[in-house]
């Protein structure tokens, strides 16, 4: 474990799912201060699509815990306007591929406010998602689009790969005064891990996390491909391979730092995203590496994520489709 997990872990721990890390930091947030509310599409009474906000509504009541019709511009509309009063809103979207629906509210209203009013006006708004394929749920169901958000200026963009940072980053978000989006991908929520019990605890956002050091080359990786990564890891590691595993967390503000440290010291980079290949977070993160440690480079850098193809609805090209730690392991045994 790193210094910097230490430092994350040194409070009392619970052992917990994903799915739970959540609930306790949407319920922790929601005791801590009563500006916050949740809303969104059966966040409710039905706990959530996914199950995340289950008890909550019991716990809290409809004012905290909203219903909402479906429609996705009306609620993001609304919420972009309530944190625009000072309360703060975290909204459901219960599928990130609905984000389209409400591009307008999204893009022109709530990622411009603060800049259309001089800095004068807070936009303390946090936007769940979810995203990814392998649960058979087809195209419109399985995207994986945080580049997109990550895109916009005036939005910061988050996707967590443990437990412990699916916790610290919801309540860093809630917390913010900037519009948080939380990608949360689906596969991932039965995974378990440590998880601080402290309700101060929160993970600042734009600082990435070394799951595992190593010296031979860097896997930066995200959401699901971070456990595959970190598998992939150990077993090379009988082979005599030591990989550098890190989890970026936010992806805007990205913590290019952590990253090009690394590399300077393996000089071999694989970058591990579930979104398209072309144009996306990949892109990003190679760039700035090639900017900021090109020299320190003795390989091709790799890339691993999903074809330029939409999520197949049948379940052997589903898989076809998904990247995984397989695909992690090849690309690193090219290059080493």
């Amino acid at each position: 474990m790193t210094a910097q997990a230490e430092r994350e872990l040194e409070t009392e721990t619970e052992t917990m799912t994903v799915r739970e890390a959540v609930r306790q930091a949407l319920r922790e947030e929601l005791e801590r201060d009563e500006d916050v509310y949740l809303m969104g599409e059966d966040v409710g009474l039905f706990g959530g699509v996914l199950e995340v906000t289950s008890g909550l509504y019991d716990e809290f009541g409809a004012e905290r815990v909203r219903d909402t019709p479906i429609s996705e511009a009306g609620f993001m509309g609304a919420a972009t306007g309530a944190a625009a009063t000072g309360t703060r809103p975290v909204v459901e979207l219960m599928f990130s591929d609905f984000a389209g629906v409400s591009m307008e509210q999204i893009m022109n209203q709530m990622a411009k406010m603060r800049y259309m009013f001089g800095g004068k006006a807070e936009m303390p708004v946090t936007v769940r998602t979810t995203e990814g394929g392998g649960m058979g749920a087809a195209s419109q169901h399985s995207g994986t689009i945080h580049t997109w958000i990550a895109h916009f200026p005036g939005l910061k963009a988050v996707a967590p790969g443990t437990a412990a940072s699916a916790k610290g980053l919801t309540k860093a978000a809630i917390r913010s005064n900037d519009p948080v989006f939380v990608f949360e991908n689906k596969m991932i929520y039965e995974q378990e891990g440590a998880v601080p019990t402290d309700e101060e605890f929160t993970i600042p956002l734009g600082e990435a996390a070394v799951e595992r050091e190593g010296e031979d080359v860097t896997v930066v990786a995200t959401q699901r491909l971070v456990g595959e990564s970190l598998q992939t890891a150990e077993s090379l590691a009988e082979t005599g391979v030591e990989a550098e595993v890190i989890d970026p967390r936010s992806l805007y503000p990205l913590d290019t730092e952590t990253i090009v440290e690394s590399v300077r010291k393996t000089g071999r980079l694989i970058v591990a995203d579930e979104s398209p290949l072309s144009y996306g977070t990949h892109a990003e993160i190679i760039a700035r590496v090639q900017e900021e440690a090109f020299f320190s480079l003795d390989a091709p850098i790799q890339r691993v994520g999903t074809p330029d193809t939409h999520m197949p609805f049948s379940t052997p090209l589903e898989q076809e489709v998904l990247p995984d730690g397989d695909d992690v392991r090849e690309a690193i045994e090219r290059v080493t």
